[in-house]
């Protein structure tokens, strides 16, 4: 059974940055294209980046330029570099596989931008 465990977020200033990490288990986590997606309260979860099982990567276009999918097929780990955060940056960040997600889902990680 999948399991995805997200970890890195917290509370930051704007402009400043995070790095969240994603560790999957249960899974062939090399022949899978990731992906990272936020939720903010009332608003469906968006995906804001994705990697390729081959390393192709793709982001919204809100946090182009800023952040930064990685991953480490050794260690089953996904990784989001995320720089120069916004207030709207704001929201719980929850990695799973792309285009269709699994049915579960990790915990998620509290991202918050605010002075």
């Amino acid at each position: 059974q999948v399991q995805l465990v997200e970890s890195g977020g917290g509370l930051v200033q704007p402009g400043g940055s995070l790095r969240l990490s994603c560790a999957a288990s249960g899974i062939g986590f090399r022949v899978y294209n990731m992906g990272w997606y936020r939720q903010t309260t009332g608003k469906q979860r968006e995906l804001v980046a994705s990697i390729t099982s081959s390393g192709t990567t793709n982001y919204a276009d809100s946090v182009k330029g800023r952040f930064t999918i990685s991953r480490d097929n050794a260690k089953k780990m996904v990784f989001l570099q995320m720089n120069s955060l916004k207030p709207e940056d704001t929201a719980v960040y929850y990695c799973n596989k792309f285009p269709r997600t699994f049915d579960s889902w990790g915990q998620g990680t509290q991202v918050t931008v605010s002075s």
